[in-house]
């Protein structure tokens, strides 16, 4: 594995935990508390950039190969077990611990 991959696989999980530690819609909105839909738009935010980012290091490396829609839908299940932990943290542990 080479360190680009290892740095992708890196960002895509801090990514994908992102909208579940930021309490802010987007980073800046200013609200009380994100509904559920924020963070299903940030997830959806964060997912596009990180297939950017994915793609941008594959064109560096070698000329970027076309996928089809069974590849997307695997990295978009990898990105959620990646969310998986954020998640957890939000609606599960948060309320335990509010107890």
């Amino acid at each position: 594995m080479t360190s680009s991959v290892a740095a992708l696989l890196i960002v895509a999980f801090v990514a994908a935990n992102l909208p579940f530690i930021l309490s802010r819609p987007l980073g800046v909105l200013a609200r009380p508390r994100k509904a559920f839909g924020w963070h299903l738009l940030e997830l959806v935010l964060m997912f596009g950039l990180t297939a950017l980012l994915a793609f941008w290091l594959e064109g560096r490396q070698s000329p970027p190969h076309a996928q089809n829609w069974q590849f997307w839908v695997t990295n978009l299940a990898l990105f959620l077990v990646f969310a998986f932990p954020g998640f957890v943290g939000r609606y599960f542990w948060h309320r335990r611990m509010a107890r």
